[in-house]
């Protein structure tokens, strides 16, 4: 009784609660604290293997994240006509398994230079270590899945999950009970994942809103010099 009424807790209440944080409490910070609203570089501090790391942590993140949001809200029947799930899980093993190894990798050399660096130590609060390897964390059991869906490559385990976030995102109702039969590698996963997603606004994260799409259609800039 006790398991099943914390399964629905954490799976059918917990990603309201994480979300509900993560939109209010970021409205609220950007309204409230805007001079925090930054990414807190420390790269003048020691730029040392900073550009390596920064480059295959963010590329392997925002493909991460992207794979995910697309393969886990697309309703099957989109894409059953012409792609079977087995198929769609061998892509995402691929695909998430490089983006998840240079995730892991870049993440990894962050957050050492974080903890090692006396420089960059002293100038990090506790959530910016925090968050960083919570992130390090959640690339490492995303890894740790794909051995286990290697062991079921009918795609049958991805669409229950897909199941659950669907079940979230569009309030059908019994999302929790999409997870009685799945392994603890992945309920883990998605209980870290939803963790990083209520502890967001008040991370260094909320920078992601920030995301310069204005210099995609900006007008040209004429620097000439001076005579």
């Amino acid at each position: 009784m006790f398991i099943e009424y914390l399964q629905h807790l954490i799976y059918g209440y917990y990603p309201y609660l994480a979300g509900t944080v993560f939109l209010v409490g970021s409205l609220m910070r950007y309204d409230q604290g805007q001079f925090t609203w930054k990414t807190g570089s420390s790269q003048m501090l020691s730029s040392k293997n900073m550009r390596l790391a920064s480059n295959l942590f963010h590329i392997g993140i925002i493909v991460i994240f992207f794979g995910h949001l697309v393969g886990m809200l697309t309703p099957h029947w989109v894409y059953a006509p012409f792609l079977h799930a087995g198929t769609k899980q061998l892509i995402a093993i691929v695909v998430g398994g490089i983006a998840g190894a240079m995730c892991v990798v870049g993440g990894a050399m962050l957050l050492y230079r974080r903890v090692a660096n006396p420089r960059v130590k002293a100038s990090s609060s506790m959530m910016d270590t925090l968050i960083l390897g919570l992130i390090v964390l959640q690339a490492c059991l995303g890894m740790v899945t794909i051995i286990f869906s290697l062991g079921h490559m009918d795609g049958e385990m991805m669409l229950t999950l897909s199941s659950w976030a669907q079940s979230i995102v569009f309030f059908s109702g019994g999302a929790a009970d999409y997870m009685q039969e799945v392994s603890w590698i992945y309920k883990l996963h998605i209980f870290i994942g939803l963790t990083i997603i209520l502890l967001f606004p008040f991370s260094r994260l909320v920078h992601v809103w920030s995301v310069p799409f204005g210099y995609v259609t900006r007008r040209y800039q004429l620097v000439r010099r001076r005579v």
